[in-house]
């Protein structure tokens, strides 16, 4: 994650005031009560000046500071939500108070408090949203999710069990394929290391000892791709005549040399091998059109 935000401004040296506003050495440890009273006049001066100035600058970095007190109170709220460390989630939140900031109107007549809490909690959801999922799933079924986790401890504290799948259904009012959606998506929502210790065995007996996940596993057999090359090949012989039919079959079949088939047929060697190489192209492009 990118660093939190600081204070660019120089504090070398540091006049009392920067333009026409006041020098504030630490905006950051300002109490609540003066915070939202220098925020007025510093957006008030904000409006009128130039982006870009050394002012703006320092009346922007200023309403940061002073406000990343609403930051740190709205990312407590997701503080059990197991993504990402606090720290990441209070830069997501600085990122909502400058958009904030820089889209507060003081003609609008309300609170920036009031203003700013909803932008600070939207960008930390869509950081959630963004990051949390293993897997990405749709928009609707990442709330089935949350849904299906209400009604599931509701209705386990109800029937003294875990509810079934029609149970949830009625419950939520959709229908129990829609439940069963959610109920795999929601396998997205983490994932495990192939390096983690597998529980198990196929047998069902104690794991061994440093066997993970990744062993046991399954891969591709390439054994697979010879099986249906077979089976489309396997028609295709049926469309050849006797002569090429039995080409393919001494050289392939009983790995004959095309010298020792033209013996066998009494033909030589480069009639064998015209044969062949007509008879292999015909197969071939029967097979790549049947792909």
């Amino acid at each position: 994650m990118a660093a939190m935000f600081t204070q660019t401004t120089d504090v070398t040296e540091a006049p009392a005031k920067v333009g026409e506003l006041p020098w504030i050495e630490e905006p950051g440890k300002l109490a609540p009560q003066d915070a939202r009273s220098l925020s007025r006049m510093f957006f008030d001066r904000l409006q009128v000046l130039e982006e870009g100035t050394h002012e703006h600058q320092y009346a922007r970095n200023v309403l940061i500071e002073m406000n990343v007190s609403l930051v740190r109170f709205a990312a407590s709220r997701f503080r059990n939500r197991g993504s990402g460390e606090m720290e990441d989630i209070v830069q997501v939140g600085t990122i909502g108070l400058i958009k904030a900031i820089d889209r507060f109107d003081l003609s609008r007549e309300v609170e920036f408090t009031s203003f700013a809490v909803p932008y600070i909690v939207g960008e930390i959801k869509r950081f959630f949203r963004d990051t949390s999922w293993a897997v990405h799933v749709p928009r609707r079924l990442q709330e089935l999710r949350v849904e299906l986790a209400k009604a599931k401890e509701e209705l386990s504290l109800r029937l003294d069990r875990d509810p079934t799948v029609k149970e949830l259904a009625a419950h939520l009012k959709l229908t129990e394929e829609e439940v069963t959606e959610g109920i795999v998506a929601t396998n997205g929502y983490t994932a495990g290391s192939l390096d983690l210790p597998a529980d198990a065995t196929d047998d069902g007996q104690a794991n061994p000892k440093g066997r993970t996940f990744s062993d046991v596993l399954g891969e591709p057999d390439p054994a697979m791709e010879a099986v249906e090359n077979f089976l489309t090949l396997a028609p295709l012989l049926g469309t050849l005549d006797d002569r090429e039919r039995r080409i393919v079959e001494l050289r392939f079949g009983r790995e004959m040399t095309q010298s020792q088939i033209g013996a066998e047929l009494g033909v030589s060697q480069m009639h064998v091998s015209r044969i062949l190489s007509r008879t292999l192209a015909k197969l071939r492009a029967g097979m790549l059109t049947t792909q």
